[in-house]
């Protein structure tokens, strides 16, 4: 159990030989729900990108090919997952479409009004004050600009909830909960997607 708890724990911030794992994990892992919050997304033809809380960058790849005109700025606070995002998105790093780089999204080193889209896959429960977090995000967005969040829960099943109990600084919000939150940080138009079967959500926020 100890190691179990460990090893789930590093889903906040990878770290050493458990969270290299749990990376690798997290880019197969969630590459379903978040290739199904993708196919929610608004039409859409961004020219900035910033993947926030990135992980091991499979999510930045992905909306890469998907937005093929746009750059990508990948930003996490662990080292480690930038680290594995470098190397994930070499090829497009290399190629000037994507930058990775590590950073706290309570307090983005990024510059006002510069995104067109942010995006927050598998990775709001770990975000400390959400409001003001929702506010940097507005922040760095152009008028107009589009925060979408993809969830694997919805705050309400209770396999993601038992989690909260065994990883430190986990928090799972409900729908109403963050469209809220969005509201209080000065986003006016918010709406989501809610999967037909499973518990997973999309929830897209304009500036």
């Amino acid at each position: 159990m100890w190691l179990f708890k460990k090893f789930v724990g590093n889903t906040r911030k990878p770290e050493g030989f458990l969270g290299a794992m749990m990376i690798s994990g997290m880019n197969f892992g969630h590459a379903r729900v978040s290739d199904w919050g993708m196919g929610h997304f608004p039409k859409l033809e961004p020219q900035g990108i910033a993947d926030l809380g990135c992980g091991g960058g499979r999510n930045a790849a992905e909306l890469l090919k998907r937005y093929t005109k746009a750059i990508v700025t990948a930003v996490d606070y662990s080292p480690l997952s930038v680290k594995k995002a470098k190397a994930y998105n070499r090829e497009y790093i290399e190629a000037g479409r994507c930058v990775v780089r590590e950073g706290d999204v309570a307090a983005l080193d990024l510059p006002d009004e510069a995104f067109d889209l942010a995006t927050a896959f598998e990775t709001i429960y770990f975000w400390p004050g959400l409001e003001e977090c929702f506010r940097e995000v507005r922040r760095i967005l152009k008028p107009g600009g589009y925060f979408i969040i993809v969830n694997e829960s919805d705050g309400t099943d209770a396999e993601s909830l038992k989690y909260e109990k065994i990883i430190e600084g986990m928090k799972n919000y409900t729908l109403p909960q963050i469209t809220e939150y969005l509201q209080k940080a000065g986003f006016t138009e918010v709406w989501d997607v809610h999967h037909s079967e499973k518990p997973w959500i999309v929830v897209a926020a304009k500036k």
